[in-house]
């Protein structure tokens, strides 16, 4: 029961398993955007107040187990997480 986080009225421990994909499957991540991507989708999602509890980065996808609280939808996140990360990466 230690790992549950508070806000002001409620208790929550709500963890979503997240996989994208590029368009076409292209195999993007790699090479040295693959080591900045992890730091980048780290920093982005401390911004909407979530976590991200683990993650995987492939050639051509990405999986992450994230953590968000319950006042934000999960699109919401994802959609701002893969929207800024890509200005980062041009």
């Amino acid at each position: 029961m230690d790992d549950l986080s508070c806000l002001s009225h409620t208790r929550w421990d709500c963890k979503y398993q997240v996989v994208f994909i590029p368009k076409y499957r292209r195999k993007v991540f790699y090479g040295h955007i693959c080591k900045d991507l992890g730091r980048i989708f780290a920093a982005l999602a401390r911004q909407k107040e979530c976590r991200i509890e683990s993650g995987s980065l492939q050639p051509d996808h990405v999986h992450m187990l994230i953590s968000i609280p319950p006042k934000l939808s999960v699109s919401q996140v994802i959609g701002y997480i893969k929207g800024k990360s890509a200005i980062y990466v041009i």
